[in-house]
């Protein structure tokens, strides 16, 4: 996912078919269920295959609406590159994470997971993005939202029970993630393309990545189940692919700050559609622990606003001024699956 860009004048007065909300419900809802068709796709093909094929029909999906509004791919060979690497941060690496993950950890703990992305990001701003300096509810929030991770893993109980090459995998994926967010900060937010230009680019480019990969450590299958494969389609076009297209949507309408909260439904989503559709065993630590992980998410993600500050004058009076400490717009982290 490349960084959502203000909108045009005339894409933010353009009318909408559905009001934002229900976009913004569906765009948790198919990121939320992006676990779950993760894990059903591994049951009937390699981690890398669904991988790949959630690229592809995600490419699909952004290559189709690119041609629909005449859109321009990216010039210059810099940008591409850093799209490249974008693609291997951003998609073809959590992607591959996540999926070989959910071999041996529950959808569930796999979508609480993701929720850590704002964690990360906030540990590395500290050493990454020297603008970025923490505030005490910021770091309190780093600490609160590690707490919580631990509580969801029951570090009380030496995390028995627990697969941790496969939490492993998946908190990794939710780092990848982070560091993908920052490279994109610093080198793709003044390219000058457009969001859907460069989203179809990136993801077309994690494509190309895969289909180098995946021939390498897995095999042709010998028969296709046809669930595994719906989960796949499903999985690129709705959760790769669409869920793009709504998230600049409402990203361009009501801004990345009320746009990031949908990070807070993912989890929430993906352990009931667990629980309810997967049979997937749920202990009290692991919807406490989501909590407190949300929690400290949401404080790490709080920025300083405008206030009045006193600035002393060379005559010696006392003026007030206004005092920008942190642009509110700024985009955040997201995390998805």
């Amino acid at each position: 996912m490349s960084p959502a860009a203000p909108p045009s004048p005339a894409s933010a007065s353009a009318p909408r078919l559905l009001d934002w909300r229900v976009r913004f419900g569906a765009l948790a809802l198919i990121w939320g269920f992006s676990f779950l068709f993760i894990k059903v796709g591994t049951e009937g093909f390699a981690p890398f295959q669904v991988t790949f094929g959630r690229l592809l029909f995600g490419t699909a999906v952004l290559a189709v609406a690119i041609v629909v509004k005449r859109d321009r791919l990216p010039r210059g060979a810099r940008v591409w590159g850093h799209l490249a690497v974008a693609a291997f941060l951003l998609n073809a690496v959590p992607f591959s994470l996540f999926a070989y993950a959910e071999l041996t950890i529950p959808s569930t703990l796999a979508g609480i997971c993701n929720a850590t992305t704002p964690l990360w990001g906030m540990l590395l701003s500290l050493v990454a993005l020297s603008e970025d300096r923490p505030t005490r509810v910021r770091a309190a929030g780093l600490g609160i939202g590690f707490i919580g991770v631990l509580t969801v893993l029951g570090a009380w109980q030496g995390f028995s029970g627990l697969d941790v090459t496969g939490t492993v995998l998946a908190l990794l994926a939710s780092f990848s993630y982070a560091v993908g967010w920052i490279y994109v900060r610093r080198t793709l937010s003044g390219s000058g393309a457009s969001n859907l230009s460069l989203a179809g680019s990136q993801v077309g480019l994690a494509t190309l990545q895969l289909a180098v990969v995946t021939p390498l450590f897995t095999t042709v299958p010998e028969s296709v189940e046809l669930v595994p494969l719906l989960a796949v389609i499903a999985l690129g076009a709705l959760g790769t692919g669409y869920a793009m297209l709504l998230q600049y949507g409402v990203v361009a309408e009501v801004g990345p700050t009320t746009a990031s909260m949908v990070t807070y439904f993912i989890p929430v989503i993906a352990t009931a559609a667990g629980v309810a559709l997967l049979d997937e065993r749920l202990t009290w630590n692991t919807p406490v622990g989501a909590l407190v992980v949300l929690a400290g998410a949401a404080l790490t993600q709080t920025r300083a606003s405008t206030r009045t500050a006193g600035v002393r004058t060379p005559g010696g009076r006392l003026s007030l001024s206004r005092v920008t400490l942190r642009d509110p717009r700024e985009d955040k982290i997201v995390p998805r699956a």
